[in-house]
């Protein structure tokens, strides 16, 4: 139905276009008129009109005047002018309001239900792109926290840049820095709930039966999240893991001052109270100090600590001795590149990051020898045990490392600072070895299996249970070392052995197809098309000698 406001000051034209509209459309329509522009406004604010059909001369405010003022609170409604004044300042006026059509009196019939079927199909089109929007919006509802939880993981687990890129650009994260929070629940058998205690006091912590809780929860989770999202919009969400919440908050500076600290910890022991009137359940929060994105890691560790350490319902790792503080002009920077670098394998900047540590020792500590020889000993000691938990060092031996001792402790500085920077650009280069070992030895062995398997109806699935990892990290791996995706390798694969098979005989197309995997006839031919430019059958003819050995 179209609800459609008549605006004219003669009541012998309001019934004429009711009558029109009833005559070409009938109940699919409910008019209402209106004889002033004062009283069409009123009116559009109580009927919400889809169309509105105005004259220009009224009494009062004039038909362009009051479709000013109704577009302020219905941009949506289409409007069409019906005017005995042919004037171009009108007609000028009317098209910039982004009125659809302007008829003049006497008026036509036909011209007037023509005009009306375009309002209709307008405002058909404007339903249309509403319920698309809400479609998506409900699929997005659906989607995005399958987005931010798997963004969460990411960075946790292993930060993938390109991965981590995406993510970013699907979520619109623009900041470079951001903070973890760990939300935990329990039962509320092991405290009174925050919600009881006035906003200035603290009550002791403790959580009963956490998994069972956990599980109690779930139900309640997107009730949880739209309490997180009113909190803060830019909260990235994590799934429910045993009796925590993840949740990631992007952040635009380097850190948090006071007072910013202060403000956040009061406002969440806000959403403890709403999330425990809402779920019945009792609620910590623990709060990493803020760092960039790609160590968010230690954030998320600081938040467990909080978790552990605090007494609140809210606790910030910068409120408590959870994180560690460095002398003013200690280069954390560097030391933190140099261990970044290293667990990805890039020897080049792990190499000049740790020469850049070295001189900083050099140049600022030489009143320290001893305290840089330890320094070193440290950093060596350390980037070598993240080589070998990767992998990277082979066989571990108990005396692999009897002289570093002595290396350290009799090297002159210009001698340890070339063994430091060798010995963990060293670890690094392993790593890389190590890993792109195992990626050429994975890919190895899915070619040999699909070598092996082309002809049957393998899938990505199938190949990445072969080699026993996820197919989703196969298929990046099997791109980024062949250059192709899987479904590309396979074709061409098939359509590789399907040329030789025309090419050495007589076997029928049909079962050419099936011995390299195909059973539906028709999309061999297709997909052999599509990449050879030609059928198998002309494919076949085109073969040099091959008539001659066909008639012979």
């Amino acid at each position: 139905m179209y609800k459609i406001l008549l605006a004219d000051d003669e009541g012998l034209a309001l019934d004429s276009l009711a009558y029109m509209i009833n005559q070409s459309w009938g109940n699919q329509c409910m008019t209402r008129g209106a004889k002033s522009g004062r009283a069409v406004i009123e009116a559009a604010e109580s009927f919400h009109p889809e169309i509105a059909i105005m004259d220009i001369q009224m009494p009062g405010i004039n038909g362009i005047e009051a479709i000013r003022e109704i577009k302020k609170f219905s941009p949506d409604t289409v409007f069409l002018i019906i005017s005995a004044y042919d004037q171009f300042d009108y007609a000028q006026q009317a098209l910039a309001l982004g009125v659809i059509s302007y008829l003049t009196k006497p008026l036509d019939q036909d011209r007037f239900t023509e005009a009306l079927q375009s309002a209709m199909d307008v405002v058909d089109r404007q339903k249309e792109r509403r319920s698309a929007d809400l479609r998506n919006r409900e699929k997005l509802e659906t989607v995005i926290p399958v987005i931010e939880s798997g963004f969460i993981f990411t960075l946790l687990q292993g930060y993938d840049q390109a991965e981590v890129r995406q993510y970013r650009e699907l979520l619109d994260i623009h900041q470079d820095y951001a903070y973890m929070m760990l939300i935990a629940c329990g039962e509320s058998g092991a405290r009174q709930p925050l919600s009881v205690y006035p906003p200035d006091q603290a009550a002791g912590l403790g959580l009963a039966n956490p998994i069972g809780t956990g599980i109690r929860i779930q139900p309640y989770y997107t009730r949880i999240r739209n309490i997180l999202k009113t909190a803060n919009p830019q909260a990235v969400v994590g799934q429910i893991m045993g009796n925590k919440i993840p949740v990631l908050i992007p952040y635009c500076e380097a850190s948090m001052d006071y007072k910013d600290r202060t403000r956040l910890v009061a406002r969440l022991q806000d959403v403890v109270r709403q999330l425990e009137q809402k779920t019945e359940a009792v609620f910590r929060i623990g709060i990493g100090s803020v760092h960039p994105c790609w160590e968010i890691a230690v954030s998320n560790h600081e938040a467990l600590q909080s978790l552990n350490t605090g007494t609140e319902a809210v606790s910030h790792a910068n409120d408590l001795p959870v994180a560690c503080e460095y002398e003013p002009d200690y280069p954390l920077a560097a030391e933190k590149a140099i261990f970044e670098n290293l667990k990805r394998g890039e020897a080049a900047a792990t190499s000049q990051a740790a020469d850049y540590f070295f001189k900083w020792m050099e140049n600022t500590q030489q009143q320290h020898p001893e305290s840089i020889r330890i320094k070193a000993l440290e950093f060596v000691l350390w980037a070598e045990h993240l080589a070998y938990e990767d992998g990277g060092m082979g066989v571990y031996r108990f005396t692999d490392r009897q002289d570093y001792l002595d290396i350290t402790s009799r090297s002159s500085l210009a001698e340890l600072h070339r063994w430091f920077t060798n010995q963990i650009t060293e670890a690094a280069r392993r790593i890389a070895t190590k890993s792109s070992k195992r990626s050429f030895n994975i890919i190895d062995q899915a070619r040999l299996w699909i070598g092996q398997h082309y002809m049957d109806d393998i899938s990505l699935d199938d190949v990445s249970r072969k080699v026993n990892i996820s197919p989703y990290y196969f298929s990046k791996l099997f791109r980024q070392e062949v250059g192709i995706t899987f479904i590309e390798y396979l074709t061409d694969l098939r359509m590789s052995k399907a040329r030789q098979l025309l090419e050495a005989g007589s076997l029928p197309i049909r079962d050419i197809g099936a011995a390299v995997g195909y059973q539906d006839p028709n999309y061999f031919s297709r997909t052999f098309k599509r990449l050879t430019g030609m059928t198998p059958s002309d494919y076949r003819v085109n073969i040099p000698g091959y008539r001659d050995s066909s008639s012979g």
